[in-house]
């Protein structure tokens, strides 16, 4: 039977293409917030980091009340770094919202989100968003998401669903329409469809109880809480349940709290029966995969799988002369604590010490992935320092080394179509697809994650700002041979000291600059780039010989350009691999491993030898 009371559904889509503002304005149609109640636009992205970067990290679940039904909305991140999130919620939903940008169309990452949600077998409704948007076809963005589900192995089932279901929406101006040219000017039209159209879920309150865990919550109070759906039976507080491990292992354990999911927060209950999505207190070290079912009928299902990480960082206490300057916690143990508490609460990341016990090495999906836990910590007082992120080799079943492919997309105006085409030549990158516009050019490549770092910046230099790129992560494939180094050496402090204008001035003429005057510096800091190969180490804090002579065409004043300035993860993708990357709460600095120039040098004749 169907319990038509409810609906599960999850909304994917590609970045910034509105998911979290369309939920927003759901909640504000069912009237979720009071009608003097101050609410923020995105109201799901809480975290600090998700409204500044535009970005949704967190899967995250919320319900709406409609015509007496309860409605489970899954809002998912459309970022592939946070595919870990997408893969397990999914399985929580019986249908998905496909929203797409009535302008850009499907995009890479709508591509990677659409795969999971079809392999899931999810009836796919398509919301093809921002038709007021100027240039917006939405006809065309409508076809394209028709199309691209085809080439994504849809079903017939699905591929008609989403043929006879389709919205037209402007989630920045709350309406929704059955054809982009009526006037409707609320959102009833969607949540409609959703209601009469979607799925219920599939239920069988009188089986025998199985819930799978896809998502762990962690209070301070009560220690992991599992989050999931429960397929069948109903669970209840005071229940003594089975736990069934990824691996196979078994134990028991007493429900002692049981939530489910109320507009933006959570309700204590008594019972969560079938089809519905709830939180369960009293599993110690519940984890992502767990199914909770009754002892005495224990339910099977499939185990979740993970894409595994692809990239790993080493963090380690710093070691900088200017440590303790910003940040409250500097000491190994803390930064040890702190990764194994994130172990504890992220699943998508592996967090192991390092052998040598000098590092914590963290593992995750991509640059973005792990830069978000870096900037977490620096926002929490700490200072460490990381190396080069390493890309994580693995072997085939025939022994062979491959490595992580990524698709990587660019859209740039015609003119610099061919330097891009350059620029992935030299990191090894191999074009799949190229589809010329009128004045937009749609280029594929796959290339070896290993050839994306440092990427993004050139191909913003080459388009003059005007590339757009996006890369996924597509499957491993040959090792592709030594690549991804840096070709210009870098400037090096002598001396600890602030950097002075005058030395800064001489120092422009030979690259491009790091540091501003009164900027603190240290020996062995990255203080610019040279305009060729090899470091050179210079003293930033030279001043001007004054004698007692003065030239008749005063002292002219040192004219500076801008020092280029690096964010997190343009700072990760920059070092080499004897480098590292000092994070401070206010500070991101770029160091060599060895600070005094003697012990480079030693470092480099011990190589040789």
């Amino acid at each position: 039977m169907r319990a038509e009371n409810l609906r599960n559904i999850a909304i994917i889509a590609h970045v910034d293409h509105g998911k979290t503002t369309l939920v927003d304005k759901l909640l504000r149609a069912t009237d979720a917030f009071r009608a003097n109640q101050q609410v923020e636009d995105r109201v799901l992205d809480s975290n600090d980091q998700e409204r500044e970067r535009g970005i949704t990290i967190l899967a995250k679940n919320i319900s709406i009340e409609y015509k007496g039904v309860k409605i489970n909305v899954i809002d998912t991140p459309g970022h592939a770094d946070f595919g870990g999130e997408v893969e397990r919620v999914l399985k929580m939903a019986d249908g998905a919202l496909l929203l797409v940008d009535a302008f850009e169309g499907p995009m890479p990452q709508t591509r990677f989100v659409l795969r999971h949600a079809i392999a899931a077998n999810l009836s796919i409704m398509i919301v093809v968003n921002k038709i007021d948007r100027p240039g917006a076809d939405p006809a065309k963005a409508y076809d394209d998401c028709l199309d691209l589900m085809a080439d994504l192995g849809a079903s017939d089932e699905q591929l008609e669903f989403a043929m006879e279901h389709v919205v037209y929406a402007s989630a920045m101006n709350g309406f929704a329409r059955l054809d982009p040219d009526d006037d409707n000017q609320d959102m009833y039209p969607l949540l409609d469809m959703i209601v009469d159209e979607l799925p219920a879920p599939e239920v069988d309150p009188d089986a025998p109880l199985a819930m799978q865990v896809v998502t762990v919550d962690h209070s301070s109070y009560v220690g992991r809480i599992g989050i999931g759906r429960v397929y069948s039976g109903t669970i209840h507080t005071g229940d003594k349940i089975l736990v069934v491990k990824n691996d196979g292992s078994r134990k028991t354990a007493q429900v002692k709290q049981l939530f489910t999911f109320d507009y933006l927060g959570r309700t204590e209950c008594s019972e969560v029966t079938s089809g519905d999505i709830g939180a369960v207190v009293g599993v110690d070290a519940t984890d992502i995969g767990d199914v909770y079912t009754d002892p005495e009928n224990p339910v099977e299902l499939d185990p979740i799988e993970i894409d595994p990480p692809t990239l790993s960082i080493v963090f380690e206490p710093s070691t900088s002369p200017l440590v303790g300057r910003d940040g409250d916690i500097v000491g190994g143990r803390q930064l040890k604590e702190r990764l194994m508490q994130e172990r504890e609460n992220n699943v998508t990341m592996r967090i192991e010490e390092t052998p040598d016990k000098t590092g914590v090495e963290v593992s995750g999906r991509g640059i973005l992935h792990l830069s978000v836990l870096m900037e977490t910590m620096r926002r929490e007082g700490f200072e460490f320092q990381v190396g080069r992120p390493r890309v994580l080799f693995k072997k085939d079943e025939n022994g062979q080394t491959v490595e992580p492919v990524e698709q990587a997309v660019v859209e740039c105006p015609d003119e610099y179509a061919g330097k891009v085409i350059e620029v992935f030549g030299n990191a090894s990158g191999t074009m799949t697809s190229m589809q010329t516009g009128t004045t937009v050019t749609h280029l594929e490549f796959e290339i070896p994650t290993r050839g994306i770092m440092g990427l993004k910046n050139r191909i913003l230099n080459v388009t003059h700002g005007e590339g757009v790129f996006y890369h996924t992560f597509l499957k491993y494939g040959p090792y592709a041979g030594e690549l991804g180094k840096r070709n210009n050496g870098a400037m090096i402090s002598m001396s600890t000291e602030k950097a002075v204008a005058y030395a800064l001035g001489t120092l422009q003429e030979r690259g491009t600059l790091f540091v501003s005057p009164g900027d603190e510096c240290y020996e062995g800091m990255l203080v610019g780039e040279r305009s060729k190969p090899g470091d050179m180490v210079v003293n930033i804090a030279r001043t001007k010989n004054l004698g007692n002579q003065r030239s008749s065409t005063a002292d002219i004043s040192v004219q500076l350009t801008p020092p280029r300035v690096f964010s997190l993860e343009e700072a990760l993708e920059y070092i080499a691999d004897d480098e590292l990357v000092e994070i401070t709460p206010k500070n991101i600095r770029m160091r060599k491993r060895l600070l005094s120039a003697i012990d480079r040098k030693k470092a480099a004749n011990k190589k040789q030898q």
